[in-house]
């Protein structure tokens, strides 16, 4: 097996490991966080229902205007800005972060703090 193949099979893992333990309620969704090298998404999943309640991401047209390039940690703190007030007008207010294969930093970190500092309980 190659060495992308390896990577490719780790990081399907990792996620299923997280992702095993998260499970989005009506109570309380999903935040799923979606990282690549140019861009960061996110969107609020409940479970139960399937349905994706809320979404953001650099790709969007009014993001991109207001942000500018996606793949930094500033961008990543803006975009945890704009998540937690869309949630908190769909009347969200405690989500489970669901960070995928992604190790809690850098990005992720970035993005997670500014959703806590904007209202949302993570």
């Amino acid at each position: 097996m190659d060495k992308n193949k390896k990577l490719q099979v780790k990081r399907i893992r990792r996620r299923n490991h997280v992702r095993n333990k998260l499970r989005g309620t009506s109570e309380r969704p999903r935040l799923c966080v979606h990282r690549s090298l140019k861009h960061f998404a996110c969107q609020v999943v409940d479970d139960q229902t399937g349905r994706t309640l809320v979404s953001a991401s650099t790709r969007d047209k009014g993001v991109r205007d207001e942000i500018g390039y996606g793949g930094n940690r500033d961008a990543a703190a803006k975009l945890g800005a704009i998540i937690a007030e869309r949630a908190t007008t769909a009347g969200i207010k405690m989500v489970k972060l669901d960070r995928g294969h992604n190790r809690y930093h850098g990005r992720v970190r970035a993005f997670a703090e500014a959703a806590r500092e904007a209202g949302l309980e993570l």
